[in-house]
């Protein structure tokens, strides 16, 4: 092994100082390295011995600066092009297939889809580890230390991808597995429902196709290799061949309790009867702050006759931004979701450990200009602070048993005479039609998708959107 000449320490050198953390942390990995520094002077040093050990010539740098499309160090650095970095590249390839894959796809996720793939690591990687990854690349090194995935195991990947919606990745992984011809893969794989992964992934279910690549909200309302483009939600389907009687227990009388807290004076009424029918004891309030929301949800279950429950509904109807309730205050910045989800928790509500927890929320988006205008209005002597006390996270909560599903459309829809949300009324519909026929939650989720994606065919002007995620164990039915 030759060591690198004057020349190739250079170059070396140059690149290192070029580069952003973020990009020094994708070349470290792409060079097969777990090293937590990836400063200049680490990086300079693990380059030196790369191409010590790759020989003289410049294809390692080369390929390198390729993945990183960091042409203009190709050209002006390395004095070469990407055509021939390319070219060279059809006859040999110096850099692993598995980690180039890796940080491809780490590179084309955005950042929601990098929440979800943290959310589905609960109970696989520590909240530690969940917490301060920022990036794909730092979960795939986390899950390579316990031999979870590497170049031979991406089923774990794979999974995860499909789990967030991303097929148009999941597809490179599963081309990946064709080509290496891993023990794993199967060609009938995703033609056929496959047992939930409990040890593996925190949500036990596998969601249907995305309509098409980097859509984060798409509707998906038939287990079907046939997807239209155009459908705008997502929903994270449980598998129907697991076992109906692997369910959550759902018959005591009441079932549960739910809390409704209507500020808009909308769908609250209506929301009442449905749980009702369902058997849940019902409380609902109206036109609440953020900060009564707050309380009322904290004293949700001081009365005795709630502590006996078989799970745990919340429905809230509010104006709101992208992370934030606002209730009916004209002023202040609100009521985070993150603190109405991790009230719930096992932690921080141990009578609910093990049940399911359900959340519908209905949001009229307001924008970041009309919330700066309320605040620059508001009066200095109120007391505005009570919920923005609380630590701000942009987390989705680590607990199992949760079915989130959060739907948003413009404000300017309150305006019109006796409205009423098109994903409430769809809610309750497809409830009241699930209740008779014994329908899993999730599917009954997916009525609503159809109902939103109609609604949306016909206005273009007033488009509903809707994430739903969840981390339920077992199959859920509420009749």
């Amino acid at each position: 092994m030759a060591a690198p000449d004057q020349y190739q320490l250079q170059v070396i050198n140059q690149i290192a100082e070029a580069l952003s953390s973020d990009e020094r942390e994708r070349l470290f990995y792409l060079c097969g390295s777990w090293d937590t520094d990836n400063s200049v002077v680490c990086l300079k040093e693990m380059l030196k011995c790369k191409v010590m050990h790759h020989g003289t010539d410049n294809q390692l740098l080369g390929e390198l600066m390729l993945e990183l499309r960091r042409f203009d160090i190709l050209r002006k650095v390395c004095k070469t092009s990407r055509d021939e970095v390319e070219r060279t590249l059809m006859n040999r390839q110096v850099l692993p297939r598995f980690r180039v894959l890796m940080s491809n796809i780490s590179e084309d996720m955005a950042s929601e889809d990098l929440n979800s793939v943290k959310f589905l690591l609960v109970g696989t990687l520590s909240r530690e580890k969940i917490e301060s990854a920022k990036s794909f690349l730092a979960v795939i090194i986390e899950l390579e230390k316990l031999d979870i995935v590497s170049p031979q195991k991406v089923d774990f990947v794979e999974e995860c991808l499909l789990n967030i919606d991303r097929i148009d990745l999941s597809k490179k992984v599963t081309a990946y597995k064709m080509s290496v011809g891993t023990a794993e893969y199967h060609p009938s794989q995703q033609q056929r429902c496959k047992a939930p992964k409990p040890l593996t992934l925190a949500i036990g279910s596998r969601p249907l196709p995305p309509t098409r690549q980097g859509q984060s909200l798409h509707s998906v309302p038939h287990c079907s290799s046939a997807v239209t483009e155009t459908m705008p939600v997502s929903v994270y389907r449980e598998q129907t061949c697991q076992s109906q009687l692997d369910a959550y227990k759902f018959n005591t009388n009441s079932r549960g309790l739910c809390v409704i807290i209507d500020c808009v004076g909308n769908d609250g009424d209506m929301l009442e009867q449905t749980f009702k029918a369902l058997h849940f004891n019902v409380v609902l309030h109206k036109w609440l702050s953020a900060e009564d929301t707050f309380s009322a949800l904290r004293g949700t279950f001081r009365q005795r006759e709630n502590l006996e429950c078989d799970g745990f509904v919340c429905c809230i109807i509010s104006r709101g931004t992208t992370n934030y309730l606002l209730g009916t205050d004209s002023h202040g910045e609100g009521l985070h979701l993150d603190h109405v989800r991790r009230l719930f928790t096992a932690d921080s509500c141990p009578m609910l450990a093990g049940k399911p927890k359900l959340f519908f929320i209905q949001r009229y988006n307001i924008s970041e200009f009309q919330l700066r205008a309320r605040m620059r209005h508001q009066d200095e002597d109120l007391e505005t602070d009570g919920c923005q006390t609380l630590p701000s996270r942009d987390v989705i909560p680590t607990d199992a048993d949760v079915f989130w599903s959060h739907c948003w459309t413009d404000d300017g829809q309150l305006e019109q005479g006796n409205h009423r949300s098109i994903y409430l009324k769809g809610l309750t519909d497809a409830l009241h039609r699930g209740q008779r026929r014994k329908t899993h939650l999730v599917d009954v989720h997916t009525e609503v998708n159809g109902a939103i994606f109609e609604h949306n065919k016909r206005n273009s002007g007033a488009k509903y959107h809707i994430e739903v995620k969840h981390t339920l164990r077992k199959n859920l039915y509420l009749q």
